[in-house]
């Protein structure tokens, strides 16, 4: 089974492209997806939070306040540090347990879908090749603003968070520029690389 890491900055259209992926039969692991159900109401990271941070920042009905935390995490690096001290370990857990269902089901691919691939020597030493979504940074911008209502100093203050462009594309072993182009457009793209992930493109 290949071990395709998948990164790419926030609006760079990483979803859609492991979507794209899905279909053509690679089993998905996505980071973010187990770090949401770690903190949803009853979520395996939910008591060490509250342990660490106080019950402020957990909602009335049991979920990690991802607003007042994000707020605090971006203000304060160190608190940015302890939340991942809690919540990374618990994901890399569920990422090796989703991979071995993967291989043991017959995949011949896993996609790690991990937002911060290119930062962690962890992650980059345990996949086969490096898939980077890249888009310009303006296109971010737009993107991110139009779906999720920040302003544009928000998103700036996210995409400067995350690993660089040119670092993300020197970790890259194959680059997918999602930029100005149409969804039909990116779909023949992953189409055309699938193969080399071993996975069908018919």
């Amino acid at each position: 089974m290949i071990g395709l890491g998948l990164t790419g900055g926030i609006g760079s259209g990483k979803s859609t492209v492991a979507a794209l992926l899905a279909t053509r039969g690679a089993a998905v692991i996505d980071a973010d997806a187990i770090s949401r159900q770690l903190t949803a109401p009853g979520g395996l990271a939910i008591a060490a939070i509250t342990q660490q941070f106080g019950p402020t920042f957990i909602t009335p009905g049991g979920a990690l306040d991802r607003d007042r935390m994000r707020a605090l995490a971006y203000a304060d690096p160190g608190a940015r540090k302890q939340l991942e001290s809690i919540i990374h370990p618990l994901v890399g857990l569920q990422v090796q347990t989703q991979a071995a269902e993967a291989q043991s089901s017959g995949r011949r691919c896993a996609v790690f879908d991990i937002p911060l691939l290119v930062e962690s020597v962890h992650w980059l030493k345990k996949v086969d090749q490096v898939l980077v979504v890249d888009c310009s940074a303006e296109v971010q911008c737009q993107r991110v603003m139009a779906r999720s209502q920040l302003t544009r100093a928000e998103v700036e203050a996210i995409v400067a968070s995350q690993a660089t462009r040119p670092r993300r594309l020197a970790a890259a072993d194959v680059v997918i520029f999602n930029d100005q182009i149409s969804l039909a457009e990116l779909a023949l793209e992953v189409k055309q690389l699938a193969p080399v992930f071993g996975l069908s493109s018919g």
